[in-house]
């Protein structure tokens, strides 16, 4: 499949939380199991102001890696976050952001997992590594 191709199915099945943060899928590279996303997220997922809740920064995060993982192989149809944890580098203050997710190493029934969130300037503010639960198609 192109690029395209695997970008066009993961929007076919696209969670609709989604939508609510503004997110494109950008670019794809299947061989690699890497993911990009864009965000744009308003000042109604904030508190203290404009600071973004770490859960919805969790979210993105969780989001872009387990599309990398969708992205290796057509026939997977679940990416279950089993364990996770979220490093924050600095506040993500509303705006937009660009998201890369990796698949560190992909075996039949886990997935080890990774993302890294970053502002307009181009900085880093969080990252995750993960452990994901991996189904095919049968």
């Amino acid at each position: 499949m192109t690029k395209e191709d695997i970008i066009k199915q993961m929007d076919a099945f696209r969670p609709p939380f989604l939508d609510l943060f503004e997110c494109v899928i950008t670019d794809v590279d299947a061989e690699k199991g890497i993911c990009e996303m864009d965000f744009n997220i308003s000042k109604q997922y904030c508190h203290s102001g404009n600071i973004i809740q770490g859960g919805f920064v969790t979210t993105m995060l969780d989001a872009v890696s387990s599309h990398a993982a969708f992205a290796t192989n057509g026939d997977i149809i679940g990416v279950s976050t089993l364990e996770l944890k979220v490093t924050y580098l600095a506040p993500s203050f509303n705006g937009k952001y660009h998201a890369i997710g990796k698949v560190e190493k992909l075996t039949r029934n886990f997935g080890f997992l990774s993302a890294a969130l970053f502002n307009d300037k181009g900085e880093r503010t969080a990252y995750l590594s993960a452990t994901a639960k991996i189904s095919y198609r049968k």
